[in-house]
Order: structure tokens, then C-alpha cells, then sequence
């Protein structure tokens, strides 16, 4: 870089916009409320100073403030945002009528996510439009996330991933049990991520919660890589049968789904 773009590019850089994005930044599931000596932690400020910028994201709606206990979380604002960043991605718009007509066609909610971090966020969830169709009643949408590592989806994703990259991803997982037959052992999951290379599909059968199984199969893009991954999720209330049965009979059309939408990315 030239000095004369040195100075372009240091003339455009907002460092109050820096600060602002990285105090909406430092919230998190696991730290959804902060008050502001935790905030000037996170952007090296003093606590005056840290005010002023949190009480200008609070008047725009970025940030909340419990009058209470004085902290802040984020604001309806910022799921705008989140909603309108994951409804403009050109893969939800080339998905959603495969995914509804995947819907339709099983009776089951389809659902696609893509990998962020040691998660995995809902980018489109559709329920079949026909008469007696079966809805999940885990209260998960559009922008909802979930371990990875206890999810179908996830485990895909995962399982695509270089092997440093995905050491790195399982370093920092936490193997807590969420359902009767939650993989909790490392090497156990590094197993059955092996498996789904090798198959090309992946079966959650109760390690998310109890009763609930699903099938999910990746989704690729013009360079082969894996983007995203589509499942389908039953519940045993609905359909009482074994692991085995729900891969034999949405195996194939989910494969199908998953490979349309990639052949409309451009992987052939």
C-alpha cells in the first residue's frame, strides 16, 4: 500500500464507529446483559467516556437499558439487522422453495443453517402446507442458534470443515449432555463426523432433546465448499419408529433438496 492510500484509508476509518460496532459486539448468548464497567473493559475506554457511546446505541435503539439494574442489553434494532443480513443472502433465496417443497412433500418443518463459530444460526425454516402436516414446537426461527456439535445440521457442517479449523471449533465446544444421547465424548463425535464424510449425511437421534430426531445433508456452492446444510426434524410424538426408518424414508428426497440447491449455486 502506497503512502497516498496509507492516508485514503486512514481518512475513511471512523474509529467512534469502531467503537460502537465493538460494544455491540461484546454481547453474546452467554453475556447477554453487561452494565458499563464491563463495556469500557471491552473497548479500553474510561467508564465516561464508554457512557456516552452506549447511551447515544440506546437512544437509536441498538441497546436497552433495564431501569433496574442499569445494564444494557441489545436492542430491537440490531435484530432488525440480524433479520435483514440473513433474509438478503442469495442462498436463502435460492433455498426457500426447495425447502417448502421439501416440506410439503414430507409433512415434516425443513430447516437450513450455516456454521458461526462452534454454532450453527437458522437462516430458513419452512413447515409443510398441507392438510396434517407436523410442526416442531421447539420455538426455533430464523436467526436462532444452537450448539453445533448435539445437531444434526452441525454435525454436518462440522464435518466438512479442514482439520485444523475444525480441532480449533472443537476446542472450544463444550460437550454438555442437552438429550438422552448427547455425544459428550470428543472422540466419539471426531468419529461420527468421519462417518458423515463418508455418507454424506447425518442423523441426530435425541442428542438435542428428548424425542426428537432429524436427518440433515450438506449444501454446496459454486467451489465445491460446504455453505450451509438442510435437515428434517421429526418427533416421536408424531412418529413413533426407530432411527433407522427415518433415514430409510427422507434420506432421498432431502439428498435431492440439498443437491437441487446446490446445482442452483452453481456446484455441479
Amino acid at each position: 500500500m502506497t503512502a497516498d492510500e496509507e492516508a485514503t484509508s486512514s481518512a475513511a476509518f471512523s474509529q467512534s464507529l469502531e467503537r460502537g460496532l465493538t460494544i455491540l459486539s461484546s454481547f453474546s448468548e452467554s453475556r447477554p446483559v453487561l452494565g458499563i464497567a464491563d463495556l469500557s473493559r471491552a473497548v479500553s475506554l474510561n467508564k465516561s467516556t464508554t457512557h456516552r457511546y452506549v447511551a447515544t446505541l440506546a437512544r437509536l435503539g441498538y441497546l436497552e437499558q433495564d431501569p433496574e439494574t442499569k445494564k444494557y442489553s441489545l436492542g430491537p434494532r440490531v435484530v432488525d439487522l440480524g433479520f435483514a443480513a440473513v433474509n438478503s443472502l442469495e442462498i436463502n433465496r435460492v433455498a426457500a422453495p426447495y425447502l417448502q417443497a421439501l416440506a410439503d412433500e414430507t409433512g415434516y418443518t425443513v430447516s437450513m443453517a450455516v456454521l458461526d463459530g462452534t454454532d450453527i444460526i437458522y437462516v430458513e425454516r419452512r413447515r409443510s402446507c398441507r392438510a396434517g402436516g407436523f410442526a416442531m414446537g421447539l420455538n426455533l426461527h430464523v436467526g436462532s442458534r444452537l450448539p453445533a456439535y448435539c445437531t444434526s445440521m452441525g454435525k454436518v457442517l462440522l464435518a466438512y470443515q479442514e482439520p485444523g479449523v475444525l480441532r480449533g471449533l472443537l476446542d472450544r465446544t463444550d460437550f454438555a449432555r442437552r438429550g438422552p444421547k448427547t455425544l459428550t465424548n470428543r472422540e466419539q463425535l471426531t468419529a461420527a463426523l468421519a462417518r458423515i464424510r463418508q455418507s454424506g449425511v447425518a442423523v441426530n437421534d435425541e442428542e438435542l432433546a428428548s424425542g426428537l430426531r432429524s436427518v440433515a445433508a450438506p449444501v454446496r456452492d459454486r467451489t465445491g465448499q460446504v455453505v450451509a446444510a438442510v435437515n428434517i426434524a421429526v418427533h416421536l410424538t408424531v412418529w413413533s419408529t426407530t432411527a433407522d426408518t427415518v433415514v430409510a424414508r427422507l434420506e432421498r428426497p432431502l439428498r435431492h433438496t440439498a443437491a437441487e440447491i446446490s446445482t442452483r449455486l452453481g456446484h455441479r
